[in-house]
């Protein structure tokens, strides 16, 4: 997947190349350097043919706005709602879908927020995504770095406590918090907590799916 921005410039090269027409040449030279000028948040908006990508980000600036007013932090928000400080973030920044009874605590912690805006939060269901772009920001990459170097020891010593399988990221907790080292140095602490998924021995008795050899 890629951003808006590299999306209208690979097009435009494309579009340049089979183009034979002066003019047609000249708007599309000037396409990359008109999307490079474009407002990062407007460049940032993912484009997805079954939401509004345009109206999901201004519900989220909305609803950080909200959160700024109050005073609220994420951990205060995810003792309000009663889930992880991970997941109260992903609420707010349209990652994950708002339960009725999580409405009623998030419209009594934030009564700014407007009617329309819980209701979408619990009515429209998440594109969960990313930008590849948000990997170039430095705190993303080094916790991205971080999993992936250390990935194929994870590994081992998953298959080692709990077999062939893996970890699940939808039957997932994920909290952030902070503790302090022995130097009185601040260290961030990272939890992740999924449910141990097996690989499963494809049996053809256990198979519900008519098989297309018979």
């Amino acid at each position: 997947m890629c951003s808006f921005r590299q999306f209208f410039t690979k097009s435009a090269a494309s579009l340049r190349a089979h183009s034979g027409k002066v003019a047609s040449s000249k708007i599309l030279m000037a396409m990359p350097a008109a999307v490079e000028a474009m407002p990062l948040k407007a460049a940032a908006v993912r484009a997805y043919s079954s939401i509004d990508s345009t109206k999901l980000a201004e519900r989220t600036e909305r609803l950080l706005a909200a959160k700024g007013q109050s005073g609220l932090s994420y951990e205060d928000l995810a003792s309000s709602l009663g889930v992880t400080n991970t997941y109260a973030a992903q609420l707010l920044l349209g990652q994950a879908r708002l339960s009725k009874e999580g409405a009623a605590k998030l419209q009594e912690a934030m009564p700014q927020l407007s009617a329309e805006d819980l209701e979408a939060m619990q009515n429209e269901y998440p594109m969960r995504s990313y930008d590849d772009a948000i990997l170039k920001e430095p705190n993303v990459y080094r916790t991205f770095e971080a999993i992936t170097h250390y990935g194929e020891s994870i590994k081992s010593i998953i298959n080692e406590q709990c077999g062939d399988g893996i970890m699940s990221a939808i039957d997932f907790y994920c909290d952030v918090g902070t503790t302090t080292g022995k130097h009185g140095e601040k260290r961030v602490v990272i939890t992740f907590n999924g449910k141990f998924l097996p690989f499963i021995e494809q049996s053809a008795d256990d198979n519900g799916a008519k098989s297309p050899r018979s």
